[in-house]
């Protein structure tokens, strides 16, 4: 009889090795773009997998001014802002959204793909986005990837 017994491992957060990838944006279809952007947030690329840890990596995107939507959502999908007070609802289209705050589009994606808890707030942290193409983490020497 085969006496072997296989154990599942779980990482431990202090045993979690991060790397840095860096995603070029440009013509890229936001929705697409951002599930795989959460996913390597979460740490689901990974073979050390571990639901309840952070162990995801740093995802540094660039050229988010020129992301793309499919059909007609440039115009006709609304992003919904609330400040709490009467009157304080404000909506705008991706393409105002684009026009004034290039960035909150792939981090509102992101952000609402990833956990509403604690650890989610962790994973966010580790998404740095940026309008153009410069960015100013050069010395942790990010990894291109083709999303």
């Amino acid at each position: 009889m085969n006496t072997l017994s296989y154990r599942t491992s779980h990482t431990r957060p202090e045993d979690v090795k991060r790397k840095w990838f860096v995603v070029d944006a440009n013509g890229l279809t936001v929705g697409r773009m951002s599930s795989k952007i959460a996913h390597i947030l979460k740490g689901k690329h990974r073979v050390d997998y571990t639901p309840h840890v952070d162990c995801g990596d740093y995802v540094i995107v660039v050229n988010a001014e020129k992301v793309r939507f499919t059909g007609k959502k440039m115009d006709d999908k609304t992003y919904l802002t609330y400040s709490g007070y009467p009157g304080g609802q404000k909506s705008a289209t991706p393409r105002e959204l684009l026009a004034r705050i290039p960035t909150r589009v792939v981090e509102v994606a992101v952000r609402k793909m990833l956990p509403k808890n604690k650890l989610g707030d962790a994973m966010y942290k580790k998404l740095f986005i940026y309008a153009g193409p410069d960015h100013y983490h050069q010395a942790q020497q990010p990894e291109a990837i083709n999303l």
